[in-house]
């Protein structure tokens, strides 16, 4: 028997065995008599929350492959589901940063409230002066005997009205070059010297926020990663931001923006023009390439972890939706220029349900947040396609040197 054969038995015999654990949980915890957080709960205390994270802490360290598996299990038992959007930030990028870089009681501390969604977590790494350029930022952090002095602005934070805990990256050596100087912390952010205040977008909420940090108190428990590793810490987060952003769900076909515009084609006939019909077979045909190409990155990286390809995902996920939607206010016709309501409101998460001049505005943001479009096509370029570097002459490290 090949290796591949005996590669592909094993894992069929692990997914059987897994089928049976969730059968076997869910015999012992009834879902439908069992109060969904008590049931959710004992999910995590029994290695089935994610079946990829460590032993003790979630997971039985089975491959990421083999999730949908136990999912599958669960929907069938009509166990209650998970809310994946209300912690995003916890699950697409703390969660993955704390079973790389966390000692074993920090992952005790934060991985089970992060699952259930106890505690929503943001990320605190852009600046006013350093977007693009993310290791030139200028936030301190100042070591105080067991405790790190932390000082700075954040800004673009997703959630941080509503985050008990934030990622944080942060300057810690400012002798050395910029990269190098770099120490990751997990900041309190309910703990004194920590101020949100609300930005507000062009839809009108403001699920964004700027965070001032005056002497804010961190312990170097709190610290992932060794100090001056931040660098190689944060790269490990923006690769599962990109990847969370552009990749992370299973899609169906006409799933998120290509399906509002397919479906308004469908509603108004008396509005269609061939040219609108080939742009939207067009649009239609690149966002189904797109889902495809996620389906198979979803496959590659349940076998390791996301690299610099999340970027290509990310990219193409920003543009098709900003020429979808677009697309959308035309085939709309004059609904497509009204807006029901420009209040104020300090969203979780956009609801894109709301109409296609919603859809329309917010995803000018989506070339933007998580990585802006130009930085990804550099990264697609040099670390994807190998082309050559541009010439730099900052003490940057160059993109070949950074960690992958």
């Amino acid at each position: 028997m090949s290796d591949t054969a005996l590669n592909d038995t094993a894992v069929s015999d692990t997914a059987a065995e897994l089928r049976g654990r969730v059968r076997a949980f869910c015999t012992d915890h009834n879902p439908q008599a069992t109060p969904r957080g008590e049931f959710l709960s004992a999910r995590f205390d029994a290695g089935l929350a994610a079946v990829h994270y460590p032993v003790g802490h979630g997971g039985l360290g089975l491959p990421r492959s083999l999730q949908p598996t136990a999912e599958e299990e669960f929907a069938r038992a009509g166990a209650p589901r998970l809310d994946e959007y209300r912690n995003v930030i916890g699950l697409g990028m703390a969660a993955p940063t704390i079973i790389a870089f966390g000692t074993d009681e920090q992952q005790s501390r934060w991985l089970k409230p992060l699952w259930l969604a106890e505690d929503i977590w943001c990320q605190l790494f852009s600046e006013p002066g350093a977007g693009s350029d993310l290791a030139n930022l200028a936030t301190r952090a100042v070591r105080e005997g067991d405790d790190w002095i932390v000082s700075g602005q954040k800004v673009w934070t997703s959630l941080a009205h509503q985050a008990r805990w934030g990622l944080l990256l942060a300057r810690t050596d400012p002798g050395v070059p910029k990269h190098a100087g770099l120490s990751y912390f997990v900041l309190d952010m309910h703990g004194p010297g920590v101020e949100v205040r609300p930005l507000r977008q062009l839809t009108g909420e403001a699920e964004f926020n700027e965070v001032f940090i005056t002497d804010a108190r961190v312990p170097d428990a709190n610290r992932l990663g060794e100090v001056g590793e931040g660098w190689r810490v944060a790269n490990a987060t923006l690769m599962n931001e990109r990847f969370a952003i552009g990749g992370s769900r299973t899609a169906a076909r006409e799933d998120g923006a290509i399906g509002f515009a397919a479906s308004t084609w469908r509603q108004h006939p008396e509005r269609r023009t061939h040219e609108l019909h080939q742009r939207l077979l067009r649009l239609w045909a690149e966002a189904e390439v797109a889902r495809l190409a996620g389906e198979r990155f979803r496959q590659q990286m349940a076998a390791g972890t996301p690299g610099p390809e999340g970027s290509a995902i990310k990219f193409n996920y920003a543009r098709l939706n900003q020429e979808i939607s677009g697309l959308e206010i035309e085939l709309a016709g004059p609904e497509g220029l009204t807006y029901d309501d420009w209040t104020m409101r300090r969203a979780g998460s956009s609801d894109f349900a709301r109409g296609p001049a919603f859809r329309y505005l917010r995803s000018k943001g989506n070339s933007i947040e998580g990585g802006t479009s130009e930085i990804l096509r550099n990264i697609i370029a040099e670390r994807v396609l190998g082309l050559p570097a541009e010439p730099r002459t900052d003490t940057a490290v160059p993109w070949k040197d950074l960690p992958r």
